[in-house]
């Protein structure tokens, strides 16, 4: 029968090396082996499995992904992308400057209407007493409630008063076609002496068929004039048949609904102008009880 025969092993360290120096790695190292060895099996006891590390995203920070900006896309809760703010932001802006435009021109006409009437007694215009073309009275209470232009001349005129006349019918038509307004229009003669009702009724048959023709007496007409600082040259006392010069302004008077003088247009406007001048004036205008209201308010300042 065979035997066992125990060889002991013996370690032997280098020459001039300390034994202990060259056991110790050997025995840590072989700790921390069974160590890890015990830990590996304890975790797959419990069935648990080694967490695996999470591979680093290749997105920019701040960048989003194909699968996010997708989802986002499909689940709609980003109601407005970039441009569509855009686009709304610029619609708001244009209509609020357009508003403000608009409102800010309208209280300018509407100072300037003010500033126009003076305090008090009026700068332009007042009460008149004239006949028109059927010889029936026609005085300033005639103007209210309406629109009114008003331009002063005579039938002899060579070639002003007709140029002036044919403007005005162009104004009346453009007014009536484009902005569905309509205003009263009238001529004053400066020349009651030779302007007798027929005759200013069979000249402006040449005209435009609204235009009402006034005369009346040399002393009437001639106040007329006064009130609307017209120049008025016109000598008192003429010969049947006596041949003279009137010189006179040559100027359209705007009047409001309540008779009251709004502007004076010139020969600078051409028909087209004076159309978009009178249209705007007509858009600012109120009434006289309203306009002194708003003075008294606290924002009254607004219109001083």
């Amino acid at each position: 029968m065979l035997g066992r025969t125990r060889i002991p092993l013996r370690l032997r360290a280098p020459l001039g090396v300390p034994f202990r120096q060259v056991y110790r790695p050997i025995s840590i190292s072989h700790a921390l082996l069974q160590e890890q060895k015990k830990q590996e099996a304890l975790n797959t006891t419990d069935g648990a499995e080694t967490p695996k590390r999470k591979p680093l995203s290749r997105i920019p920070i701040g960048a989003v992904s194909e699968a996010n900006s997708q989802k986002i896309g499909s689940t709609g809760t980003v109601e407005f992308s970039t441009w569509k703010a855009v686009v709304l932001f610029a619609v708001v802006g244009t209509v609020v400057t357009f508003f403000f435009k608009k409102e800010k021109k309208r209280l300018e006409l509407q100072k300037e209407a003010d500033q126009n009437r003076g305090m008090g007694k009026p700068l332009v215009g007042g009460p008149f007493d004239l006949i028109d073309t059927n010889g029936e009275q026609f005085t300033q209470e005639k103007l209210k409630d309406k629109f009114t232009l008003i331009y002063f001349g005579f039938t002899h005129c060579p070639d002003i008063c007709p140029d002036e006349l044919d403007k005005l019918g162009l104004m009346l038509d453009e007014l009536k076609s484009k902005y569905n307004i309509q205003i009263q229009p009238i001529f004053i003669t400066c020349d009651p002496a030779r302007d007798s009702p027929a005759i200013i009724k069979e000249y402006l048959k040449d005209f435009h068929p609204d235009i009402i023709g006034l005369t009346g007496t040399y002393d009437k007409v001639k106040e007329c004039c006064k009130n609307f600082r017209v120049y008025f040259s016109t000598p008192r006392d003429v010969k049947a048949g006596q041949d003279y010069l009137v010189d006179h302004s040559i100027f359209f008077y705007l009047m409001d609904k309540e008779g009251e003088f709004i502007d004076v247009l010139g020969r600078q406007y051409d028909a087209s102008g004076a159309v978009e001048k009178i249209k705007g004036h007509i858009d600012a205008y109120v009434p006289k009880d309203q306009r002194d209201k708003q003075k008294n308010s606290w924002y009254g300042f607004l219109f001083k």
